[in-house]
């Protein structure tokens, strides 16, 4: 009898504990004290998968590589459309100014690697600029315009590189005292010209950035990761 007494004050007590404690909104600390350590587990999760990630290139690597054939003067080299050369400078611009150079060689060489893949096709801006678009409503109300007259546009976030077809005005600014522009040039000039760089991406094809998963990237060979960028090679 002495124990079931003592069981029912006890039973009490803490009933009225956690009363107190509703109306005071001490639970609320509770709620958000789990919701800080869930995101802590899943932090540490996250970075525990990418440290035992198995590039077929180590990140290093190409650090390394891009830094040596820096080192490697070339001369001749092959005669290139300046069209082209501007295509790929603005792709590595946008895409990846606030990249390494090893990052924005990276993604220069899965344009070219494009370019001699027949899936995709076999020009620098056309690789660059493929996707959907849409005609201009100022050239749709003319049947009688030539083909050459007429004006598209890209749909929204549906193009192969992002920067292309997000909404924003592609503006270089100061593009003639732009240090982020002249190295997207000079970078777009050795790939085309000398081929600089060739392999140290193993022929990848595709990337995205690290915060994002897109459905396509299980289908692919993982090849490595440079700052931001995963990188993978279409088989």
């Amino acid at each position: 009898m002495k124990n079931k007494t003592v069981d029912r004050m006890l039973n009490s007590c803490i009933l009225m504990i956690v009363k107190k404690l509703l109306r005071i909104r001490m639970f609320k600390f509770f709620e958000y004290l789990g919701v800080i350590t869930t995101a802590v587990f899943v932090s540490m999760f996250a970075a525990s998968l990418s440290k035992n990630t198995d590039y077929i290139v180590e990140p290093g690597f190409i650090v390394q590589a891009v830094a040596s054939e820096d080192e490697i003067k070339y001369e001749g080299g092959t005669k290139v459309d300046v069209a082209e050369l501007e295509c790929m400078a603005r792709n590595i611009y946008f895409e990846s100014n606030n990249q390494s150079k090893a990052g924005q060689v990276a993604v220069a060489r899965v344009v070219l690697n494009r370019v001699r893949d027949s899936r995709f096709p076999n020009t620098v801006c056309d690789v660059i600029y493929e996707g959907p678009v849409k005609e201009s409503w100022k050239t749709r109300q003319h049947a009688d315009l030539k083909e050459s007259q007429r004006i598209y546009y890209p749909r929204k976030n549906r193009c192969q590189f992002s920067w292309y077809c997000d909404g924003k005005a592609d503006v270089i600014p100061k593009s003639d005292d732009n240090h982020a522009w002249r190295v997207a040039q000079d970078i777009a000039f050795d790939i085309l010209v000398f081929n600089k760089y060739a392999g140290i991406v193993e022929g990848a094809t595709h990337y995205h950035a690290d915060y994002v998963n897109p459905k396509w990237s299980k289908t692919l060979t993982l090849i490595t990761k440079i700052d931001d960028h995963i990188f993978y090679r279409w088989e």
